[in-house]
């Protein structure tokens, strides 16, 4: 096998830092969202003594902490390529937005459903619940803000998909783990007003605590669906069908090459993508002219797909394949 690769272009480092970058202003719109939001609910629950403000304190110091290791992941993950990690630390992203997924179940709904069966094993009235409603409003609307910034980078590479087929084929789960946060906190937070609403009303406190069990059901739905698709990635995916398709397009148009017959691909983060060829060459082509066509492919493809990294070459004289006929 040839490797045809060598130092990385400058449009794909372009590309790479302008992704990076996106990524990175998604995830400190929603720390600051959240760290104010997470003080000033803290305070409310401590002061009304609610399940479900108490909860959603917790919610939102979690999503905190999860941003926060987003960012250690999105720093990380540039870290160079060393002699330990050739290919370098990109799918470090991944770890890090897998843990996120775990926290979310571990320590944000473990923990709500916790208090919600506490509360209405031993329910105690809310006092002062004005100051609840005070801050689930101002909290909605950071929050809606937070969600807001979070959308745009989503429906910027989402086109006409659906918001599920769009978020099972991205390679960067930085932007599509802070909204689906953000809109599980939106959620919780209309949770947390209604059920606070019919603990007035009915002068029931047991609401309160179905509320908190509830935002935690949100929360372990939520997280379930993350770690799924994170799991997904860290394993490893293959590149988009057009990428795929496109280099093997581009292959074929070389006089030199008979017949492709493979076009692996896998992504190692966001915009990393290394790709291994496997193609037949004409009996007739010297080996010159083998390794000027090579890094030519080489060239093209990176010139026309810049996240590919990597490209790697198995040649064979065109005697040697085997009958198959040209995917």
């Amino acid at each position: 096998m040839a490797e045809t690769s060598g130092a990385e272009t400058s449009g794909a480092a372009s590309a790479g830092g302008r992704e990076d970058g996106e990524s990175g202003k998604v995830v400190l719109a929603a720390i600051a969202a959240n760290l104010a939001i997470t003080v000033t609910k803290f305070v409310a629950a401590l002061i009304t003594g609610s399940a479900s403000m108490l909860s959603e304190a917790v919610h939102s110091l979690v999503d905190t902490g999860n941003e926060a290791l987003m960012l250690v992941g999105l720093k990380r993950s540039k870290k160079p390529p060393d002699e330990r990690h050739p290919f370098g630390y990109a799918r470090e992203l991944y770890f890090w937005t897998f843990v996120v997924a775990l926290v979310i179940f571990a320590g944000g709904a473990v923990v709500s459903i916790y208090e919600g069966v506490e509360k209405i094993l031993h329910p105690q009235p809310v006092e002062s619940a004005w100051i609840n409603f005070v801050v689930l409003g101002v909290a909605f609307v950071m929050e809606a803000i937070s969600w807001v910034v979070a959308l745009r980078a989503f429906n910027a590479d989402r086109g006409e998909a659906g918001v599920f087929e769009t978020v099972h084929a991205s390679k960067d789960p930085t932007v599509f783990i802070v909204l689906f946060e953000d809109s599980a906190a939106l959620v919780g937070l209309v949770v947390a007003a209604a059920c606070l609403s019919a603990d007035l009303l009915l002068d029931q406190p047991v609401y309160d605590g179905v509320g908190s069990i509830l935002i935690g059901l949100v929360l372990a739905a939520t997280a379930a669906f993350l770690a799924y698709e994170t799991k997904s990635l860290l394993i490893g995916e293959a590149a988009r069908p057009d990428l795929v398709h496109g280099v093997r397009a581009l292959v074929r148009e070389e006089e030199a090459v008979d017949h492709v017959n493979e076009v692996l691909t896998i992504h190692l983060g966001p915009k990393v993508v290394i790709v291994n060829l496997s193609l037949d060459v004409r009996d007739e082509v010297s080996a010159g002219e083998v390794e000027r066509t090579l890094a030519r492919i080489e060239r093209r493809v990176k010139e026309r797909f810049p996240e590919i990294r990597r490209v790697f070459t198995e040649v064979r004289a065109a005697g040697d394949r085997p009958n198959l006929a040209d995917g």
